[in-house]
């Protein structure tokens, strides 16, 4: 049975507060389509960038932009790297909104079938390894970890499944996506492609726990920051069987929530940049409108003519324009006529 060791230190239980307090801001915003799609893209390409960086892909983020653009037919491994992962994150960003999704198994596989397709022989990718695999230090030019046998790596993987399924109404859902991402890094699954699949499986994660608005922003991007830093705190050193009982995962969930905290900061703050479009760009009294729905439930143009003075035919074009943004819904018709929020 998996039973890891933390402490929730008062840098966690704040990091925690914060990552709450910031993602409940989010979530009660209301950004016009155009917007979320903006934010969908670049949040896409910036994943796909980081995640692949990470493990040493040499493809600067407007080179990866570009690929993701014009698909190119013919590409390196490189390339192919980066098409699959974000061929793979669309996918998953889609089965997200449409609702939550169970990490198994058989969810793990197909993750990593996808992300190594035709980079990996057919009997490695979307199998769990079956040979030895060790880690080593390219600057030191030695092994510094040696995981699991590859014959303990299916009971390991259900044990620490078992203990999402089981904890995920006892503790935050943060400390258990933290977790997982740290454990199944150590389990080491496979042969090659560990690290991309583990993000994305704890970005699936954090949406299933709640957290849906991870497909706005690349949690990834804080670890590219210092990739040297991020794998001395994901990972371990020695011989599994030595370390397993002491491993204190407490020191990385500081580190975890601290990345995603850095990036919620960073999406906060590129938000007004992306908003600035003449077509999608909210104004005071579009603000206003969409407060009082949030308050009261629902408006009408006599309500909408109390709160401020404009015109009635320039009312009906602000209700229009917020209608066309699919952030409001007309409801009922003449005298009955009123307005609400549209379902997310």
């Amino acid at each position: 049975m998996f039973n890891p060791k933390f402490i929730i230190t008062n840098k966690l239980l704040e990091n925690i507060k914060r990552i709450t307090s910031m993602v409940s801001g989010l979530n009660n915003r209301r950004f016009p389509d155009p917007v979320l799609v903006e934010l969908r893209k670049n949040a896409e390409a910036t994943s796909t960038h980081a995640s692949t960086s990470i493990e040493g892909n040499p493809l600067h983020l407007t080179d990866v932009k570009q690929i993701l653009k014009n698909k190119p037919e013919y590409i390196r491994d490189s390339e192919r790297e980066v098409l699959n992962y974000n061929n793979i994150l669309k996918k998953i960003n889609e089965k997200i909104e449409k609702g939550s999704v169970k990490i198994t198994v058989n969810l793990i596989l197909s993750i990593h079938r996808e992300i190594t397709n035709k980079l990996l022989s057919d009997s490695k990718s979307g199998h769990l390894r079956a040979e030895p695999v060790f880690v080593n230090n390219p600057i030191l030019r030695k092994t510094i970890y040696w995981p699991p046998d590859h014959q303990d790596v299916d009971g390991l993987i259900n044990d620490l499944i078992n203990f999402v399924g089981t904890n995920k109404e006892k503790i935050d859902p943060l400390i258990i996506a933290g977790i997982f991402h740290k454990q199944l890094v150590i389990i080491h699954p496979f042969t090659d492609g560990n690290g991309r699949t583990t993000r994305l499986l704890t970005k699936i994660l954090m949406a299933a726990m709640g957290l849906n608005i991870f497909n706005l922003f690349s949690f990834e991007n804080y670890y590219n920051q210092n990739v040297s830093r991020y794998f001395a705190m994901v990972g371990i050193k020695g011989n599994y069987y030595e370390v397993y009982k002491n491993i204190d995962f407490t020191e990385w969930l500081e580190y975890f929530t601290d990345g995603i905290i850095d990036e919620l900061l960073r999406v906060e703050k590129i938000l007004p940049k992306i908003n600035i479009n003449p077509q999608t760009r909210l104004l005071p009294y579009h603000q206003k409108l969409l407060k009082f729905i949030q308050d009261i439930g629902f408006i009408t143009d006599n309500d909408y003519s109390r709160l401020t003075n404009r015109a009635k035919a320039t009312r009906r074009l602000d209700f229009n324009k917020l209608i066309s943004l699919k952030l409001i819904e007309r409801i009922g018709k003449g005298k009955q006529t009123h307005y609400k929020l549209k379902e997310k």
